[in-house]
């Protein structure tokens, strides 16, 4: 039998006391704390569950509280300024269908002219949207406006525009428009029937801009083959070998016009002025038949307010500083934010899949239209009043200012006729502008859906990690103070048996 002796019995009761006193000094600071652990070392397995919890939350707390509520403001924005393309555009449709009824006074042509120049303005204004300082409607140049802010007449681009057979459509030209005598002199012995207005009805292709640089190459304009090799329009054969398309890049529009509008048969010409390339009727008709895609590269110095910046819709270059030139190229530019683990979602709507870089200029063709039509019954009226002169009275007179009305009134017969056709093109024209911001905003619906349900997701996942956390690392009050309870009255009881056990010695039994 193993002896046991007081300083034995001294040091177990001192240990057991201290195990009991640590045992309470740990459940006091988990009733303070309401946590398991302290320190890592206090239960490994808990601390490693902690971290990749707290990791987890840490990740899903990035999503849902900072990323989540950026995209959706950066959709809101682009919601708003779609809804409000939208509403722009259907005025200009309403305009269009009002516009290509052929009851209208000069009252209505004014009053459809100032609505149209207004609605201009603003439809390429809402592409201008931004969200915290960053544009959205621009792709990565986020920093950059879609349109001119100002008029800039120094900036110099090179600019090479996609165009094909799709973009072909019949335009009206008219010569011979009536200049209105000011005098007896000048009313002479009237218009002869070879100087009456005459309406030439002729294929053509408009570009984006208007106002271009001289093109002294004829090499700009291409077409691409089936297998996207890209070869030179002027010189191009018919499928009978006989005749070659031939492009002129160096006629003046005026001159032009005061020669008739004449174009050959295989004949493209490009105008500067009106940025639009004139076709003859082979020309044409081959271009229809053989579905060409082509492309154009042209410069273009001199912008005004409002005018789209080239760089978010065509390959170009900034050419303003020949030394420092800048190169863009049209590519898909989508921003994405992360909203979840392995989850991304586009948040931006990119100017081209919206807003058409024509629309500017579909309204100018509409409001022209009108102009004219007002310029030519002012003709009319003002011809008119001057029979009515007692300078104008003889015969003679009546007799030439007579062919001088006729030839206003049938300039303003064509100007009425041309104005409807356009206005009824127009329809076409603004109904697809709509289907684009139709079809945007449909899609931004769905990643507004897809971002909310994303959101709720974010949201049941954080609860959960909340939840395994706060079990892995807390404790109930209730709990612990029962611990403590018994722990601290153990604690006494050691000390208690310590003191008699420890009071007894065996000089106290001799």
């Amino acid at each position: 039998m193993m002896r046991v002796t007081n300083s034995m019995i001294s040091r177990n009761s001192m240990k057991n006391m201290n195990n009991n006193k640590v045992n309470v000094d740990t459940l006091n600071t988990q009733m303070t704390t309401q946590k398991k652990i302290i320190r890592p070392s206090d239960d490994p397995i808990i601390a490693v569950r902690a971290l990749r919890f707290r990791s987890n939350l840490s990740e899903l707390n990035q999503y849902y509280e900072r990323n989540i509520p950026d995209a959706q403001s950066w959709l809101e924005v682009t919601e708003g300024a779609l809804d409000n393309m939208e509403k722009l555009l259907e005025n200009i449709y309403t305009k269009c269908v009002d516009g290509s009824t052929d009851v209208k006074t000069q009252e209505d042509r004014a009053a459809i002219l100032k609505d149209l120049q207004s609605l201009k303005n603003q439809v390429y204004a809402e592409g201008n949207a931004d969200y915290a300082g960053r544009t959205v409607f621009t792709g990565f140049k986020t920093t950059s406006q879609l349109t001119f802010l100002k008029e800039d007449q120094k900036i110099k681009y090179e600019i090479t525009e996609p165009i094909s057979y799709e973009d072909i459509e019949e335009k009206r030209f008219y010569t011979n428009n009536v200049t209105v005598p000011n005098s007896p002199a000048d009313v002479g012995t009237g218009v002869a029937v070879a100087d009456m207005p005459q309406e030439h009805v002729i294929d053509r292709i408009r570009l984006s801009y208007e106002d271009l640089g001289e093109m002294d190459d004829v090499a700009n304009i291409k077409y691409i083959d089936a297998d996207g090799n890209t070869h030179d329009l002027d010189g191009l054969e018919y499928e009978d070998g006989d005749r070659n398309i031939s492009v002129v890049t160096n006629k003046d529009y005026d001159e032009w016009i005061e020669e008739g509008c004449r174009v050959g048969y295989s004949e493209v010409i490009f105008f500067k002025e009106t940025g639009e390339l004139i076709l003859g009727e082979g020309a044409s008709n081959l271009i229809n038949s053989e579905k060409m895609k082509l492309s154009i590269t042209y410069e273009k110095q001199g912008f005004t307010e409002g005018e789209v910046r080239p760089e978010h819709y065509f390959d170009c270059k900034n050419i303003t500083d020949e030394n420092n030139v800048i190169e863009y190229k049209k590519e898909n530019q989508e921003i994405k934010y992360t909203i979840a683990f392995n989850q991304d979602i586009t948040i931006n709507t990119q100017a081209s899949e919206v807003l058409d870089a024509n629309i500017s200029r579909d309204v100018d063709e509409l409001t022209n239209a009108v102009q004219a039509a007002i310029d030519a019954h002012d003709k009319v009226a003002k011809i008119e009043s001057m029979m009515k002169e007692q300078q104008y009275s003889s015969e003679e007179a009546q007799k030439a200012l007579g062919t001088w009305l006729e030839a206003a009134k049938k300039e303003a017969t064509y100007a009425d006729d041309n104005m409807q056709k356009v206005y009824a093109r127009g329809i076409t024209k603004f109904q697809k502008h709509q289907d684009r911001v139709k079809l945007a905003r449909t899609d931004l619906g769905s990643r507004e859906n897809r971002l909310k349900l994303t959101e709720n997701r974010m949201a049941n996942q954080q609860t959960s990690f909340e939840q395994l956390k706060s079990r892995n690392e807390d404790m109930e009050l209730s709990d612990i103070i029962i611990e403590y309870t018994a722990a601290y009255n153990a604690y006494q009881a050691s000390l208690q048996a310590s003191a008699k056990a420890n009071g007894q010695t065996l000089l106290n039994y001799l």
